[in-house]
């Protein structure tokens, strides 16, 4: 991200299969450095189908959409008026677009049928050139603090230090090596899950002395290496590679004396500060607030801020699995990450621990078409 929610996800766990790391995450690069916490290894039954037969590019031209999911589109009208209202630039770039494919919606959303109202496909190869595009997930979390610090709330969160060069690392940090400066926006009670925000690039945090509720967005890194604790807990055996997930991890940290927990973050010397921000939107890479399941993380060279995107999303159940299911969705690129590229999504789930856990599930794989109009600005999406 660098501005708002990062991707906790995969890479804390290291199983989204990743291209490359996240060099996470907020998503900016924007984000910070979430997305293989783990190793980035994929099964290959996790909704892959296989339906559609070679596709040799990233992006292909169709003539149809090859769909029977059930749709849900409730989500793109508020997150496409929220582009129209915020943004001049991408309104006069996909205003049409955006226009074109409410009137679709309004009138049946059929897949068969959207070519009728104007609109160009371009189908995503995936990383199999087969048409299955990797989805992770991410989110904002939500983190007590406190103002100052006391017995219990004691691990701070830091603004971006001027350091002249590499801040200190992780391990430095931890030994005091910004104390004292007037660094701190906060102090939890969780060094891990200081760590997951970190990784996630952003969050809310609640400060319980005054009852303040205060989004943190991403401000910059200290410049190290981002290294996977996920990857470390697998290959410590510590969890098994087929459990590791955002849970495992805060399960284990909650089992483990302080400098066991201490001891395993700072493996990642890669440190992520924070800044207050104006408001609590969730604001992506494209200054865009994200709503839930309505945004996505994407190569921005494939798939440029603003880009409107029908995906078959894999729906899950609540212990993480694929049903056997799809889900067709109307969804905005509106943030990147330095490990999403490609054949690869990373979906924005909200606030809050629930999805969180959501968020941390997703590694799976479904089917998406970029859309554009047959002629004006987002003409050939295929190019």
């Amino acid at each position: 991200m660098n501005k708002h929610a990062y991707w906790l996800t995969a890479a804390v766990l290291g199983l989204a299969g990743c291209a490359g790391n996240s060099e996470q995450a907020q998503v900016p690069k924007n984000k910070p450095d979430a997305r293989c916490f783990l190793n980035c290894e994929v099964p290959e039954n996790l909704g892959k189908q296989y339906l559609d037969g070679p596709l040799p590019d990233d992006l292909v031209r169709v003539e149809r959409v090859n769909s029977r999911q059930r749709a849900d589109y409730s989500k793109f009208g508020p997150q496409s008026r929220l582009v129209l209202e915020r943004s001049g630039k991408m309104t006069r770039r996909y205003g049409e677009l955006y226009h074109q494919l409410s009137r679709w919606v309004a009138n049946g959303g059929d897949p068969a049928q959207i070519t009728r109202y104007g609109i160009s496909l371009a189908q995503l190869g995936g990383s199999d050139r087969m048409g299955n595009v990797l989805f992770t997930g991410y989110y904002s979390p939500v983190l007590e603090v406190r103002h100052r610090p006391d017995a219990k709330y004691k691990y701070p969160i830091y603004a971006m230090p001027k350091c002249g060069g590499r801040c200190p690392s992780r391990a430095q940090i931890h030994q005091g090596a910004l104390a004292n400066r007037g660094l701190e926006l906060g102090y939890s009670k969780s060094l891990i899950d200081n760590f997951l925000m970190d990784v996630q690039g952003s969050g809310f945090v609640h400060y319980g002395d005054d009852d303040r509720l205060q989004y943190l967005g991403y401000s910059g890194k200290n410049g190290h290496g981002y290294v996977s604790i996920g990857r470390v807990l697998i290959d410590r055996g510590e969890v098994p590679k087929e459990q590791m997930s955002m849970k495992a991890i805060k399960e284990w940290a909650n089992r483990q004396p302080e400098e066991s927990v201490k001891e395993l973050v700072e493996q990642n010397p890669s440190y992520v500060f924070f800044e207050r921000r104006p408001t609590n939107d969730v604001i992506g890479a494209a200054g865009i607030p994200l709503l839930p399941m309505a945004a996505v993380a994407a190569d921005k060279t494939l798939l440029p801020m603003g880009t409107p995107i029908l995906a078959e999303v894999p729906l899950l159940d609540k212990e993480g699995n694929w049903t056997g299911k799809h889900q067709l969705r109307l969804l905005i690129a509106l943030d990147v990450g330095g490990a999403v590229k490609k054949g690869h999504l990373d979906l924005y789930h909200g606030m809050g621990e629930k999805a969180g856990v959501a968020a941390g599930h997703y590694k799976h794989f479904g089917r998406v078409w970029k859309l554009g109009l047959h002629h004006g600005p987002t003409a050939a999406p295929w190019l």
